[in-house]
This record gives structure tokens, C-alpha cells and sequence, in this order.
């Protein structure tokens, strides 16, 4: 229920009010707090991929840094592309930019276990596909046909699915620990189901903003126990925060700049899926904030925010970026439509990015920590994309389609080795499992006659049809 001590309801559902200072700042954190883990999650990913070193001393710790103060800086000046807008790019809504998980079953094939090194050619593709991505922005109205929740249901449910191996890797100690005799110990997994544990209690036993911040809470938790436990040190956190500048500017093109096939239609790819939860979620911003529909302009600078916030980012170090789903559901129960109150969020970001420290701070949470937060955070991913199939009408044709993309996408992925004598970059390609997921659903889609759909589904169901409507409850 909306708050009306903030304004009246009709100011409530204007995006272009702005509330009193001391009530704003505070609403704009608490956007932020409901994004910040998932934000730099993925930077921690792509260098643990990548073979960095973890530790404080390790002489890949400011790198590390370097990649969660992007992902920080970016976060917010892309968001800010959305609530202040620049010409026609920004849908000046409340929208929230953060890192995306979506292109991380792309990126984490293309640096495995290369280093430094891979990350010119990761970012050459965040730049080109984030180009690409802005003009996705001048058609999606006219694309949106292709990508119905049967596809984009399953693509979401592929991420999730790609990506649930990482939070057990890291609950139980990381994937570099693999072979050492504590992965897998109790204590790594203690760690990890404290975050788990703290992080439900707060989501359902507290309401505000202990609820809306849950997964952040849960880490803090988590990382007081690790802290206890002998997990970390008070001299490990020292010595982080001592190597840790105060103040630092983003590098153009840092890791410099190389153009690698795989790495630009990777992302080319990913745009399109990128491009359509942009839209369900300002559709979901306008719907539940404002109880309207959005317009075609909103949906339109959406999208070019979100994909020249992403090419501004790759130039620099920083990952694609896209909408984050949980901030739509914050504006919901909040009731507060103001963009200006994101725009307070969006500017706390760009401070937290110009200061390593805060990156060092956050480097210092011990892996098996982090594996509790992750379990919880890509496990949503997958419920999100079911959430997303139960609207889908489950007759033979659409079974057939999700079959297929589904047991071809996903067993690529289980055994890469498969298509070991593919080219290289078909190989990685193949390998990310979701594209040749994604890439069958699309074309099975519009291929296949629509006159299956009246036809019964128990010859290939085996009985287990359920019902048409795709609904979770039965009704």
C-alpha cells in the first residue's frame, strides 16, 4: 500500500514528482539496497572464471577491485540514462540499471581460465553488442512477436539453470579450492547456509526495508559468522582496505580492445533477451506504479538507455547493463512512481563506484558466503522463468518446442565436450547452452503451423498434459 505521507496519491503515481529531501534520499537507498548484491555478483563471477587471484595479496586483487567499482559506477550512470534521459534515450521512469546475470552463461566460456588477457575481448563485445542492443531500441515494438513467454520463460529458466553450479561451487568453497580437502567441509557449507537461513527469515518475518534488503542482510550475517568462525581476519580486512584507493576514475579501455566473433554475436544474441525483460519491466513499472500502460516512447528510450549504458561501460571496464526486476516490485509496494527518487539511488552508486575502498570492503566477503547469497539469488532466476512458462499454453506444439530447446540447450551445457571439434567460436557459442536453446525455441516458434494447438498432448506427454492454461494452481 502506497505511503501517503509522502504525497498525495495522485502526486504518488507521477514519475516526474519528487518527494521531500529527508523522505527521498532514504526511498533511493533502499532501491539500492534491494539491488547491490545482485549488481556486483557477476563481476565476482567473471573473475573467478577468469582464474584471478582472490586473496588480498594476490597481485590480481586490484583487478577485482577495478571490476566491482565498474560495475558499481556504471549501475548508476546507466540508471541515470533512465530517470533523467538524454534526448530520446531514458524512458524517464524510475528504473533501476544493474549488471545483468542474463550474459553470464556468455562470458564466463569466453575467460575461463585465461586470465586478464580474455578481457579485451569481452569488452570489445560488451561495446558492439551494447551498439547493437541501443538500436534494438528503434524495432523492438515489431520484434516482440518472436520472443513470446515460451521463449523468453525458457531462456530466463536457461540462466538460472547455467548458473546454479557457480552458488554450490562457492558455498563450498570456491572453484579454485576444488581438490583441496576443505571444499566441501562443514564449515564452508555452515557459512553458506547462514546466509541462506538469515536471508528467508528476514524476507518473511520482517516487513520495510529488512525484507526489501533480505539478501544484503543475509551476506552481513553471514559474514559476522565467517568472521567468528576464523574465515576471515580482521588483519586480511585490514590489509584490503589498506591497498584500496580512496578515490579513482575509471581507465578508457583499461583492458584494452579486441574484436572476437564469438564474444560480439554472444551478446548480439543476448540483446534481444535483454531487451525484452527491459520491456515486461517497464510495462511492470507503469502498471503497478502508475496503473497504466507504457507508451511506446517509454519502451523505446528504455531500451537505448539500456543499451548505450552498457556500450558506455564496456569502453571502460564495466559489464552490460540491463533493468532489475526487483526494483519494479519495490515501486509496487511502495506505491512511489518519482524517477527523481531513483535518480537520489542512482547518484549514491556512482559514489560508491569512484571509491575502491568500498569494492575492497566487499572483496573481502569469504566465497562461501557469497555461495549462500548466490544460491538464494540464481535460484530466483530459475523461479522467475517458470514464473514466466506458467503463462505459456501447454499443448503438443509449444511441449515439442520447449522439449527440444530445452534437452539440447541444457546438455550442451552438461557436456561440453560434445562439440570439441566445433571451431573455436562456435564452440563457445554451442557450449553457453542458451543461445542454441534460445536460437531453437525462437525458430520452432515461428516455424511450426499453429494447428498443432488444438491437438491433445498425451501421446508425447505420457499422460501429464495437466491443464491448457499453463496454471500453477490447478484452477
Amino acid at each position: 500500500m502506497a505511503d501517503t505521507s509522502i504525497g498525495t496519491p495522485q502526486e504518488l503515481r507521477d514519475p516526474n514528482f519528487t518527494p521531500a529531501l529527508h523522505k527521498a534520499i532514504p526511498l533511493g537507498i533502499q532501491h539500492v539496497l534491494a539491488m547491490f548484491v545482485s549488481n556486483v555478483t557477476p563481476a565476482i563471477i567473471v573473475a573467478g572464471a577468469a582464474g584471478f587471484g582472490f586473496g588480498s595479496n594476490s597481485p590480481d586483487f586490484p583487478e577485482l577491485l577495478y571490476l566491482i567499482q565498474m560495475s558499481m559506477l556504471f549501475a548508476g550512470i546507466a540508471t541515470l540514462l533512465q530517470t533523467i534521459t538524454i534526448g530520446p534515450v531514458g524512458a524517464a521512469l524510475p528504473i533501476v540499471q544493474g549488471t545483468s546475470f542474463a550474459f553470464l552463461p556468455i562470458m564466463i566460456p569466453l575467460v575461463a581460465g585465461k586470465g586478464v588477457d580474455a578481457l579485451a575481448a569481452l569488452f570489445g563485445g560488451v561495446i558492439i553488442g551494447g551498439v547493437f542492443h541501443a538500436l534494438l531500441g528503434t524495432v523492438i515494438g515489431r520484434v516482440r512477436f518472436a520472443l513470446p513467454p515460451l521463449v523468453t520463460g525458457l531462456v530466463v529458466t536457461m540462466i538460472g539453470l547455467a548458473l546454479v553450479k557457480v552458488g554450490i561451487q562457492y558455498a563450498a568453497g570456491g572453484v579454485p579450492a576444488i581438490g583441496k580437502p576443505e571444499y566441501g567441509s562443514l564449515l564452508n557449507w555452515s557459512a553458506a547456509l547462514v546466509v541462506i537461513f538469515s536471508t528467508l527469515g528476514l524476507k518473511f518475518f520482517t516487513r520495510g526495508m529488512l525484507s526489501v534488503s533480505a539478501v544484503l542482510l543475509g551476506l552481513i550475517v553471514g559474514y559476522v559468522y565467517a568472521l567468528m568462525m576464523g574465515m576471515i581476519t580482521v588483519e586480511a580486512i585490514g590489509t584490503s582496505w589498506d591497498r584500496a584507493a580512496t578515490f579513482a576514475l575509471p581507465v578508457p579501455f583499461k583492458y584494452g580492445f579486441e574484436f572476437s566473433t564469438a564474444a560480439v554475436i554472444g551478446f548480439c544474441l543476448m540483446a534481444f533477451v535483454s531487451a525484452v525483460e527491459t520491456v515486461g519491466d517497464v510495462s511492470g513499472i507503469t502498471k503497478g506504479g502508475a496503473g497504466r500502460e507504457a507508451t511506446d516512447t517509454e519502451i523505446a528510450g528504455a531500451t537505448y538507455a539500456d543499451g548505450f549504458g552498457s556500450a558506455i561501460a564496456g569502453l571502460f571496464g564495466g559489464f552490460p547493463n540491463t533493468s532489475f526486476s526487483q526494483n519494479v516490485g519495490l515501486i509496487a509496494m511502495t506505491g512511489v512512481m518519482s524517477r527523481h527518487v531513483v535518480t537520489f539511488g542512482a547518484i549514491f552508486l556512482i559514489i560508491c563506484g569512484l571509491i575502491p575502498k568500498v569494492g575492497a570492503i566487499i572483496r573481502t566477503v569469504p566465497i562461501e558466503v557469497l555461495g549462500g547469497g548466490v544460491i538464494v539469488m540464481f535460484g530466483m532466476v530459475v523461479a522467475a522463468g517458470i514464473s514466466m512458462l506458467s503463462d505459456v499454453v501447454w499443448n503438443r506444439r509449444n511441449m515439442v518446442i520447449f522439449a527440444i530447446a530445452l534437452s539440447i540447450g541444457l546438455g550442451l551445457q552438461l557436456e561440453p565436450g560434445a562439440v570439441q571439434y566445433l571451431p573455436d567460436t562456435l564452440r563457445i557459442l554451442m557450449t553457453s547452452g542458451l543461445l542454441p536453446a534460445a536460437l531453437i525455441a525462437i525458430v520452432l516458434n515461428l516455424i511450426l503451423p499453429e494447428e498443432l494447438a488444438d491437438e491433445a498432448t498425451e501421446e508425447v506427454s505420457g499422460g501429464m498434459s495437466g491443464h491448457g492454461s499453463g496454471s500453477l494452481s490447478g484452477d
